[in-house]
C-alpha cells in the first residue's frame, strides 16, 4: 500500500511538471496561430511549434490512457494553465471560475488580515515584509519565511491572488499556516487571528550632535511623502538616513520621494511587449536637498521603495546600505476567459536608471550590511545591534553636510 500511495505522488508530480512544460508549447502555438505568425515565419518555427502541439496531446493520450488510476483531466488542465502562469513571473496567476468569482466578491470589500505582504518564489508563497505590530508580527514571521500551506491547502498549488484572498477576512476570523523559517529544519504551524492593521507611524530620530535626521516612513503614500518633504525642510543641511526597510507603497510616491533628493536625470522608466515605454525624469521644480545620504534597504524593501532606492543608486546621489531587496516592481491586468476563468498577467516592468529590471534583479545595495539576527535561537528575539544603520552613521561621519 505505501508503494502504491508512493508512485501515485509521484506520477501526480510528474503530470503536474509536463502538463506545465508542454501546455506552454500549445500556448505558444496558439497565440502563433491567433495572430497568424505561422503564415509570416519561416516552415523551421512553424514545424516547431506544431510538434510541440503534438506533443502535448500525446501526453494527454497517455495520461488517459496508462496513469495508475483514471485521472481528473480538468484537474491536470489546470494544474498545467497554473505552471505556464506561474513560470512567467511570481504574479501572474491562472484563476478558475470560482476562483475569479471569489476573487471579484473579495476586491470590493474591505478585509481584516494577519499584517504580511506575500508573493511567490520558489514556487510557494514567501513573506516579503510583516507590519509592525501585527498578529503575524507577535509570532515572530520574518522577512524570507516560506509559507508552505494555508490551512491544508499546499500554496505550491494555489495562485498569489489566491494566496493573498486566503490570508485576508472578516475581523475576529483566524487562519491557520505552516511556515518554514529558513535554517531551521521543523516547520511551525501558527494560528492567526485576523484584524484591522493600522498603518505603521513614520519615525523620526536626530544622531551624531543632531547633524544626522533619521526618517523611517512605514509606508510610501502621499501624506507620508508629503511628511517627509516638511521634514527635510524642517531640517535644511542635515545628513540624512533615510530607511526603506521592509516598506512598500505607491509606485508614483516612490518616484516622487526620490526625485527630493535628485535634481535631474533619469528616476525609471517602465516599458511591455504591449506598453508603451514612459521614461520618469527627476523635475527640478520638486528638489529639495543635495545633503549627504544613506539609504538603507533589506529583503522586505519592495515595489515603490525599490524604485526609490534604485533611483538614488543610479545618480549616484547616496549610498544603499543594507540587503538585497524582495524585487517587486510590474503592473498586471486581469483578462477574463470565456469561461468565467481569468489570467492575471504581468504586462510591463519597471527599470532603474541603469535599465536593469526591479522584478528581475531587485536593487543590490552599493554597501552590504545585513540585520544581526540569530535564525536559529529558541526564542527568536532579534538582536538589538543595528549594523545596517550603524554602517549608515559611520558612512555619513565622514561626509561634510
Amino acid at each position: 500500500m505505501a508503494a502504491e500511495v508512493y508512485v501515485s505522488r509521484f506520477f501526480q508530480r510528474l503530470i503536474f511538471v509536463l502538463g506545465a512544460a508542454v501546455f506552454a508549447a500549445l500556448g505558444l502555438g496558439f497565440f502563433l496561430g491567433e495572430f497568424g505568425w505561422f503564415g509570416v515565419h519561416a516552415g523551421g518555427e512553424q514545424e516547431g511549434a506544431y510538434s510541440q502541439i503534438r506533443v502535448y496531446q500525446q501526453v494527454l493520450r497517455r495520461i488517459q490512457s496508462d496513469y495508475v488510476t483514471e485521472p481528473d483531466m480538468t484537474g491536470v488542465t489546470t494544474g498545467a494553465l497554473r505552471g505556464l502562469l506561474e513560470s512567467l513571473d511570481a504574479d501572474s496567476s491562472y484563476l478558475t471560475p470560482t476562483e475569479y468569482k471569489i476573487y471579484k466578491e473579495h476586491s470590493a470589500t474591505g478585509e481584516a488580515q494577519v499584517g504580511i505582504t506575500v508573493s511567490k518564489r520558489f514556487g510557494y508563497a514567501t513573506v516579503v515584509n510583516v507590519l509592525p505590530g501585527s498578529p503575524a508580527d507577535h509570532e515572530h514571521v520574518g522577512d524570507g519565511d516560506v509559507i508552505e500551506s494555508i490551512g491544508e491547502q499546499s500554496t505550491r498549488e494555489l495562485s498569489v491572488a489566491v494566496i493573498r484572498m486566503l490570508l485576508e477576512g472578516k475581523p475576529g476570523t483566524s487562519v491557520t499556516i505552516t511556515l518554514v523559517r529558513p535554517r531551521k529544519s521543523d516547520p511551525d504551524k501558527l494560528t492567526l487571528t485576523r484584524v484591522m492593521v493600522p498603518t505603521p507611524p513614520m519615525s523620526e530620530q536626530q544622531y551624531q550632535d543632531a547633524s544626522v535626521l533619521y526618517l523611517k516612513p512605514g509606508v510610501i503614500t502621499s501624506e507620508r511623502v508629503d511628511a517627509i518633504a516638511a521634514k527635510i525642510k524642517a531640517n535644511k543641511g542635515r545628513k540624512i538616513v533615510l530607511d526603506l526597510r521592509d516598506t512598500g507603497g505607491d509606485e508614483e510616491e516612490g518616484l516622487r520621494l526620490a526625485n527630493f533628493f535628485i535634481e535631474k536625470g533619469t528616476l525609471a522608466s517602465i516599458e511591455g511587449q504591449k506598453y508603451p515605454k514612459q521614461t520618469f525624469t527627476a523635475d527640478p521644480s520638486k528638489f529639495l536637498t543635495n545633503a549627504p545620504l544613506v539609504v538603507l534597504v533589506n529583503r522586505g524593501t519592495y515595489g515603490p521603495a525599490e524604485l526609490a532606492a534604485a533611483a538614488i543608486e543610479g545618480a549616484k546621489r547616496g549610498d544603499v546600505v543594507g540587503e538585497r531587496t524582495f524585487g517587486e516592481g510590474s503592473v498586471q491586468k486581469t483578462m477574463d476567459l470565456p469561461d468565467g476563468a481569468a489570467l492575471v498577467l504581468t504586462v510591463a516592468k519597471y527599470e532603474g536608471p541603469d535599465g536593469k529590471k526591479i522584478q528581475d534583479e531587485a536593487v543590490m545595495p552599493t554597501v552590504q550590511a545585513g540585520a544581526n539576527i540569530d535564525d536559529d535561537s529558541e526564542d527568536e528575539t532579534p538582536d538589538k545591534d543595528d549594523r545596517p544603520l550603524d554602517k549608515a552613521l559611520q558612512i555619513l561621519k565622514g561626509k561634510n553636510s
